[in-house]
């Protein structure tokens, strides 16, 4: 399976990538890779990786073609962005910030990175240029999903939400450390944006689960309804 995007700028900037969605960490590729993507280069507090046995951050790695790309265009700048997933085609003009945090975001949640693959689900069911009503929806169902199973093979569920909070506080502990992992090596504003953007979607879920569920309460509840 895989997701492919293409965002074109204009007639001299236009970018295509395929995104495999069960992928390894790329050994070959880290052999050649800048130093901001070493593991050790502001790692996370909660990376469970050694150096000896991974020498780049997976994530990173992944990442490093596309910041490079997008490095010093402006992130307000009007981007047309085509998407394919195994199901369906998406076709949207947004600002170059939006569609490179699209695209990062399922960069992200398919990585070898064994704290952001939490998302992989997410991700194999990816929706692009997603609102955080629809972030929110889909983390919820997704996981409240998982409880259902949990329960009828007699097994622990959570209906509670409480492993969702403590799996986005742990991806909150992802997303400062990355942010100072790329923050040095970003010259433009278009990666930096759109990396905060997600990032900020990613924490509501751990600093403000009640209003997110206040928010897409009224998406699956009609008044009076038990």
């Amino acid at each position: 399976m895989a997701i492919d995007y293409r965002i074109t700028l204009d007639d001299w900037h236009a970018f295509s990538y395929r995104i495999e969605l069960e992928r390894g960490y790329d050994r070959t590729h880290a052999e050649a890779a800048p130093g901001w993507t070493r593991l050790g280069y502001q790692q996370c507090s909660n990376c469970p990786l050694s150096p000896e046995q991974y020498s780049h951050c997976p994530a990173a790695l992944d990442l490093q073609g596309v910041i490079e790309d997008f490095q010093g265009l402006p992130a307000f700048q009007k981007a047309q962005v085509w998407v394919r997933t195994p199901e369906r085609e998406y076709r949207k003009q947004v600002s170059l910030e939006e569609g490179v945090r699209s695209l990062l975001g399922v960069i992200m949640a398919t990585s070898a990175c064994p704290r952001l693959s939490r998302l992989r689900p997410m991700a194999q069911q990816h929706l692009p240029f997603a609102s955080q009503q629809e972030f929110a929806l889909r983390a919820v169902s997704l996981y409240l999903a998982r409880q259902y199973f949990n329960a009828r093979e007699r097994r622990h569920a959570d209906w509670e939400l409480k492993g969702l909070v403590r799996l986005f506080q742990q991806l909150q502990l992802v997303n400062q450390a990355f942010w100072q992992r790329i923050h040095g090596t970003c010259g433009g504003d278009s990666n930096l944006k759109a990396f905060l953007t997600f990032f900020s979607m990613a924490s509501s879920m751990s600093y403000s689960l009640e209003t997110q569920l206040a928010k897409i309460r009224p998406l699956v509840m009609s008044d009076g309804e038990d």
